[in-house]
């Protein structure tokens, strides 16, 4: 198997943490990877990782490149990709990279770049671990490492994980998603796609449970929900409550909107701000079977590395 080539790319927040990103980048070519384009891990405008032209050619680039990369990595996320998203080529990224088998992966704030790049270009990309706090974490995560490989190199690949829904579900569609308060800001605009019958998975970090379900219900009042076929919820990070709350917390937010929207709600998926996640694709046909306590979720067809 030849080794995958990995290009660095920084479309949100600085690398603050230069530790954490140069053990990833130590760990991914003791994994045998080539990783390019390090230039970014330098870059600092004020909360952001270069100007926006700079951070938009990281994406751009990727439709005039004359050898692709196998994999395009996020550094970390933050907040910044929204302001891209009026400057990228489109058109161009579509010619280049659909039906081929480079890998886009981020999530958090990367989550903007997914939900356009599929709106405007019919891009897959993948909701994954990241360089920083994924890669490069004190204690690397080997679910984490093992799934993003196994998904990488595989056509199709099958995951299972514990829940408290009190359902049976059968369901398939597309499946998509990422950071909630990601997503909620881009409805309503033209990089806000419009998938119907699909598998949606959420998560977020920081919020307290009120903005939590003030979010979900904006997906539900919106209509997004009603034209899926289920909702996975990921972690909720640091999503505490505070003594006015009197006792409401996450888990009265997710009732209240399994309650309001109609379809099933499943909860415990690996994803989000976690050390252990699973690896995503955005867009790729998916099967979801719930019962007993255990969910199961398979995908296929999505871009993945070349077996030589």
């Amino acid at each position: 198997m030849s080794e995958p080539r990995i290009r660095l790319i920084a479309p949100s927040g600085y690398p603050h943490d230069r530790a954490a990103m140069t053990r990833g980048v130590e760990r991914l070519r003791e994994a045998g990877c080539v990783v390019d384009a390090l230039d970014v891990l330098d870059r600092s405008e004020q909360r952001y990782a270069g100007s926006d032209a700079q951070r938009a050619a990281d994406i751009n680039a990727l439709a005039t490149l004359d050898a692709l990369p196998d994999i395009a990595l996020a550094i970390r996320g933050g907040y910044g990709a929204t302001r891209l998203l009026a400057d990228l080529h489109y058109d161009a990224l579509r010619e280049r990279l659909s039906g081929g088998d480079t890998l886009l992966v981020g999530y958090s704030d990367f989550t903007a770049l997914q939900l356009a790049l599929h709106a405007k270009s019919g891009l897959c990309t993948f909701s994954g671990p990241m360089l920083g706090a994924d890669f490069g974490a004190e204690a690397l995560s080997d679910f984490t490492w093992q799934h993003f490989w196994q998904t990488a190199r595989s056509p199709a690949t099958q995951v299972a994980w514990r829940t408290t829904a009190a359902t049976e579900a059968e369901v398939e569609g597309p499946l998509w998603g990422g950071n909630l308060a990601v997503l909620c800001s881009l409805i309503g605009t033209p990089y806000f796609p419009a998938i119907e019958g699909g598998i949606l998975f959420v998560e977020d970090v920081g919020e307290p449970p009120f903005r939590i379900e003030r979010l979900l219900y904006q997906l539900h009042l919106s209509g997004v929900l009603g034209r899926q076929r289920a909702l996975l919820l990921g972690d909720f990070s640091q999503c505490r409550g505070s003594a006015y709350d009197n006792g409401y917390g996450l888990q009265h937010s997710f009732e209240q909107i399994r309650a309001a929207c109609g379809i099933p709600v499943i909860d415990g998926l690996p994803t989000g701000h976690e050390p252990d996640k699973f690896t995503l694709p955005f867009s790729a046909p998916a099967r979801l079977r719930v019962g007993g306590g255990e969910a199961s979720l398979g995908f296929s067809d999505y871009p993945h590395l070349p077996s030589l």
